[in-house]
């Protein structure tokens, strides 16, 4: 069973009792609900925190029933704190997630409720709607003729464009690309590859020719041996690429194009999911494309189509 990604939860603030039921906890995410260590980190982080918090208010590290017993007050007063130290609505509504999460844990195991909990609501966030690039931005970020001038190698140029063409050819996230094997490139005839996304869900992703082209391109330069284990995209040592430098990458790119600070890596899938949705694509079929678990996560992207509609008309139109 893999292991919570998240050391920093020991020594746990809390009784042994509600300490090893912390800990089993995270092993269930990471084991048998399969989500990503990002996510385990953060629900253990906030499960940490509102222990602590307990710790505080009661004068000694909280055991289940303090946990289980606690009131809306102290729920209220501890995410009062968070806002308090400037975490936004969108944390806090993930911190009560992850304690509902636990809480439910504990009880399947032990059939102690944890009644405050489930009457509290969660604090509201403002919703923000993706900031995609346009499509002539978001064609130029995955090119390598974009980056001449760069004082950097023609392989390395080559490997950036491939990777960022990914995100924007195919709806990649940054970790779903650097995970592809060299054995998995799409090259040739290849028109779908098969990636893992979050929760180790496994989805298929159409290839475009562009997209193609990039990763031969890269293939053609790249001066290390590539085994078909191994990672197709690596880094100037020859090692597994670290998403670090495609956000560099793209960093530099935004400098270059005159791009604002919303052109992140992440915002080429957003282009992706809004461009297909704008030249008429099925919400259903970017939900799969996408590998979202709850077609709601997808809707995000009609907000975006409609906004735009919506400012081109009051430029346009003579009445607006």
């Amino acid at each position: 069973m893999p292991r919570p990604a998240d050391s920093t939860l020991a020594p746990l603030p809390a009784a042994p009792n509600l300490a090893a039921a912390a800990a089993a906890w995270l092993a269930h995410l990471a084991g048998e609900r399969r989500l990503s260590e990002r996510t385990i980190e953060a629900y253990g982080r906030d499960a940490r925190q509102f222990l602590a918090f307990l710790g505080e208010r009661f004068g000694a590290p909280p055991g289940i029933s303090d946990f289980t017993d606690c009131a809306p007050g102290d729920l209220r007063a501890f995410l009062a704190r968070r806002r308090a130290e400037g975490v936004d609505g969108r944390s806090l509504q993930r911190a009560l997630s992850s304690l509902r999460s636990l809480a439910r844990h504990i009880v399947r195991e032990s059939g102690q409720t944890a009644a405050a909990l489930g009457a509290l609501r969660a604090p509201k966030a403002p919703r923000r709607l993706p900031r995609p690039l346009s499509p002539p931005d978001a064609r130029a970020v995955t090119s390598v003729a974009a980056r001449e001038g760069e004082a950097r190698e023609p392989w390395v140029l080559a490997r950036d464009a491939a990777v960022l063409a990914f995100l924007y050819g195919a709806g990649l996230r940054i970790s779903e690309a650097l995970s592809i094997r060299r054995a998995d490139a799409p090259v040739g005839e290849t028109e779908a590859i098969t990636v893992v996304g979050k929760g180790k869900k496994s989805r298929s992703a159409p290839i475009i020719a562009p997209v193609r082209k990039a990763v031969e391109d890269y293939l053609a330069l790249c001066p290390y041996r590539l085994t078909p284990d191994g990672p197709l995209f690596v880094g100037v040592k020859g090692g597994r690429l670290s998403p670090r430098i495609v956000q560099l990458a793209m960093a530099r790119m935004r400098g270059a194009l005159g791009l604002p600070d919303s052109a992140t890596p992440h915002a080429l899938r957003h282009s992706f999911a809004t461009h297909l949705l704008a030249r008429g694509g099925d919400l259903r079929t970017i939900q799969d494309l996408l590998g979202h678990a709850s077609l709601s996560t997808t809707q995000v992207y009609t907000g975006v189509d409609s906004a735009r509609l919506l400012a081109a008309y009051r430029s346009a139109h003579p009445r607006a």
